[in-house]
């Protein structure tokens, strides 16, 4: 066995490990994510205040998830360029890794901290452009909600370069643990602050959490060595190379803002409570397809950097291939599962006190349509880190703006002209990631040729198989529907456990018939663990 492919056995390992644990922490943060959006729900529905809490709250968020979450540019920025400059992971870092650190903490706080000033005085205005079809009303409660959570904008950015620094030192429980901090400080403040005091709470609460995010990362960072000092030194040429790989970056997540405006626009048309059912239907979509991208993506992006460093191509196509390949195996149930029991899951998580049977139709029906995405969501999340391991971030920023258009067009064609309502703006989504998936995949020769054959080919497989699984589960969820008849909590609970069950004895055999070969590698190694039992 020659040293190579002992590295790529170990990194294998070493991947599958990282990817159980990342994935169980991930679960229990996204369980007590639902609980807050319970707790969100009974209190407030979809009403006035929770559309006013969204609107603002999604400037924030451009920080704290997309910029400065795991999978960010400040964190993909940081695993790129300081995982080739740190060759042993057991010492304390250099003190050219430390000025660069130095250096990258201290502009960062710098812009986000200008950033914050701005918004902040500017708050009524930019909610005014953002919520044109909105009441005045609306405009002026998004505004404050705005002003309370502009601290998050600079969070977000230390916390990204944080998350970076952690994860290259294989640190992954922090990472993706410490978000339910801001799950948690919702739940509670939401919970003790009295009932006619509750307009501004969500806002306060999403403030605290994200703050108590940043403190209990630093004395980690601290431990491994990394101190901040008064250091800016542009002219270094690696904060330089992050520069030119976060600029892009940023850009491109600023881009993917820019959709959701667009849809913020056309959402304040439909009806009241419109944005935040989308905004439900977004999180039930993020609860597995988060999970099962963060598992494998977080641990795979360092491999793939170096990997790149040291032009080891194969090794590179050949975990694309073993990881995307499993994502899309996981995600054909998810698919099946949310058309045919995803509004009995809404109204079994979200149906009670203010939000009624007309919200769960609302939020079930973005759900919909926004669920045929998952397939080229995963391909897109993991071809942008095949990219950035490449330190190209402008592609992905280029096409991803390129798209702006489309999506403007599909809001207008879906909403506008067909009346499609709140699964017209999910499924312009779903159309627009499927383009960026694909021209992605296209423009990533320029760097790598990627061996999609086998790729697309098990895809095929997953898909047919997929197809005869759905008519069994719908056709199964039709009959139970007319023969069953219980209180709602134990009917959706039977129900979604009866379908799931189905589901996965009928699409893992199949796939195994049809020598799908991640189906194969699956029940070898269940088949082995209970041998060893």
């Amino acid at each position: 066995m020659t040293e190579a492919t002992t590295k790529t056995k170990d990194h294998t390992q070493s991947v599958l490990k990282a990817a159980w644990m990342i994935a169980v922490i991930t679960i229990v943060s996204k369980l007590i994510g639902f609980v807050r959006d319970i707790i969100i729900a009974n209190y407030y529905g979809a009403s006035l205040v929770s559309d006013a809490y969204y609107y603002a709250y999604q400037i924030p968020s451009l920080s704290l998830i997309l910029l400065g979450g795991v999978g960010g540019p400040f964190h993909s920025a940081t695993v790129a360029i300081f995982s080739k400059l740190i060759p042993n992971l057991k010492e304390k870092p250099s003190e050219e890794v430390n000025r660069l650190y130095s250096t990258f903490m201290n502009s960062t706080i710098i812009f986000f901290l200008a950033l914050c000033v701005f918004i902040f005085f500017f708050a009524e205005p930019i909610m005014k452009l953002i919520i044109s079809s909105g009441s005045p009303e609306l405009v002026t409660l998004a505004a404050e909600h705005l002003k309370i959570m502009t601290p998050i904008l600079l969070i977000g950015g230390i916390v990204g370069i944080y998350y970076g620094i952690l994860i290259i030192y294989k640190h992954f429980t922090l990472p993706n643990l410490s978000p339910m901090l801001v799950s948690a400080a919702i739940i509670a403040i939401v919970i003790a602050v009295p009932s006619d005091q509750k307009g501004y709470a969500l806002a306060w609460a999403t403030t605290i959490g994200a703050t108590l995010q940043l403190i209990v990362q630093y004395p980690n960072i601290k431990k491994l060595g990394y101190k901040l000092k008064p250091c800016l030194n542009l002219s270094n040429p690696h904060f330089k190379a992050i520069g030119e790989l976060l600029f892009p970056a940023i850009l491109s997540s600023t881009v993917g803002q820019i959709h959701i405006y667009v849809d913020m626009f056309f959402t304040s048309s439909i009806s009241e409570g419109a944005w935040t059912a989308i905004g439900y239907a977004n999180r039930i979509f993020q609860f597995p397809v988060g999970i099962l991208v963060t598992a494998f993506l977080v641990p795979l992006f360092p491999i793939f950097a170096r990997l790149a460093a040291e032009n080891r191509l194969d090794d590179i196509r050949n975990y694309f291939n073993k990881g995307v390949g499993v994502l899309f195996f996981a995600a054909i149930p998810i698919i099946i599962g949310i058309i045919t029991v995803g509004q009995d899951g809404v109204r079994l998580v979200y149906e009670r006190g203010a939000f009624d049977a007309t919200a769960t139709f609302m939020v079930s029906e973005a759900l919909w349509f926004l669920s045929v995405s998952i397939i080229p969501y995963v391909f897109r999340d993991s071809i942008t880190r095949v990219y950035y391991s490449f330190n190209d971030s402008a592609t992905p920023f280029i096409v991803a703006f390129s798209s702006v258009i489309l999506k403007l067009l599909l809001n207008w064609l879906l909403i506008i002209k067909l009346g499609f309502g709140i699964g017209g703006i999910t499924l312009s989504t779903s159309l627009v990631t499927l383009f960026n998936a694909i021209i992605l995949g296209i423009l990533i020769s320029k760097k790598i040729t990627m061996n999609y054959k086998s790729l697309f080919k098990n895809l095929l497989k997953m898909i047919v198989s997929g197809i005869i699984t759905f008519v069994a589960c719908w056709f199964c969820a039709v009959e139970f529907d007319k023969l069953v008849q219980l209180p709602m909590i134990p009917f959706e609970i039977l129900k979604i456990c009866l379908i799931a069950i189905i589901c996965i004895g009928v699409y893992l055999p199949l796939n195994l018939a049809f020598k799908m070969e991640y189906a194969g590698e699956l029940f070898n190694r269940l088949s082995a663990r209970f041998s060893r039992k």
